[in-house]
């Protein structure tokens, strides 16, 4: 059995972001129940044994820890369920996170060999020890049992697979083809339990569905997918940026090439929006984007949410 919790739903700068006073922000920020606040794009997911794996850090862990009471030290002064983290790029609101978890705990960080040298070069992330925190290279398209910090698998297999997106913004080679992106620079997880066999995706960034990648999702029970924009030019429209979704990395919602038409066909199961940008519409309860994007069977995530396979 997985039990999935969502830990935080938006994208990065969260819902409002801080410096944001577009329409959804200032709704959130007045108590509005139809625009409720969100934190930035995180899972945890446990395999039954009351261990737990966050797949991505983001910035607003600290906070998502203190509303997951499944997260919460419980065995001595020092203690915490959490055995390991997963990161699918090195993107800020995905990797800063780690900064939170500093105090001598240990745990396991996985991530691509690019990540790890990212997380490497830049010295602050030392204070992550790694004598208590091993930081374990992962190869893509090769699954693998994650383990806890002494080594003690955890009871669930983790695939990482490239899917099409770019290089975290921080990164970006202007002179370089498609501004030094690489495979490992975005990753998709698929996450399959070994005792049951349940299974889903983990895809907080993807800017196209390749032919390859609807076969892969096909017939899958429960697809967590990005969510970033509705429209690929919606942010330069909205006066709060610009760039179109495409130039992020992202795939938006609608259109004939978004991802609501993507997965027309395929036969998921259950179909979630995540990693939400703030100017989305589609985070706002009564939207007609919402109603569009739900029309379609698709559900937006929000932090606390909690599935079961």
């Amino acid at each position: 059995m997985l039990t999935i919790l969502v830990l935080g739903s938006a994208a990065g700068g969260g819902f409002p972001q801080w410096n944001c006073n577009c329409d959804g922000c200032r709704r959130a920020r007045s108590g509005d129940p139809a625009a409720k606040p969100r934190t930035q794009s995180s899972l945890a997911v446990s395999g039954g044994d009351g261990r737990w794996v966050l797949l991505n850090a983001s910035p607003d862990l600290g906070h998502q820890i203190r509303a997951n009471a499944a997260l919460h030290p419980r065995d001595g002064i020092r203690h915490s369920p959490i055995a390991a983290a997963v990161l699918t790029n090195a993107d800020i609101d995905h990797v800063a996170g780690l900064l939170t978890l500093r105090e001598s705990q240990p745990f396991a960080v996985y991530a691509t060999e690019r990540v790890h040298s990212v997380l490497a070069a830049n010295s602050v992330f030392r204070v992550v020890n790694p004598e208590l925190v091993p930081r374990r290279a992962v190869a893509l398209d090769r699954p693998y049992v994650p383990a806890d910090a002494d080594g003690v698998p955890l009871p669930f297999e983790i695939e990482a697979f490239a899917v099409p997106g770019k290089v975290a913004l921080y990164l970006e080679d202007p002179t370089a083809t498609g501004f030094g992106s690489v495979a490992e620079d975005t990753v998709a997880l698929r996450i399959r339990d070994l005792n049951s066999d349940a299974v889903f995706f983990y895809i907080p960034g993807c800017s196209a569905m390749p032919g390859w990648l609807a076969d892969r999702l096909r017939g899958a029970p429960l697809v967590l997918f990005d969510g970033t924009t509705w429209t690929d030019d919606e942010m330069i429209r909205a006066g709060t940026g610009t760039k179109t979704g495409q130039r992020m990395g992202h795939m938006a919602m609608s259109g004939p090439k978004g991802s609501i038409a993507a997965f027309e066909g395929l036969d998921v199961h259950r179909k979630i929006f995540i990693h939400i940008n703030n100017t989305n519409p589609a985070l706002l309860d009564d939207s007609p984007e919402r109603a569009a994007a739900e029309g379609a069977g698709w559900e937006i995530a929000q932090d606390g949410m909690e599935f079961t396979l």
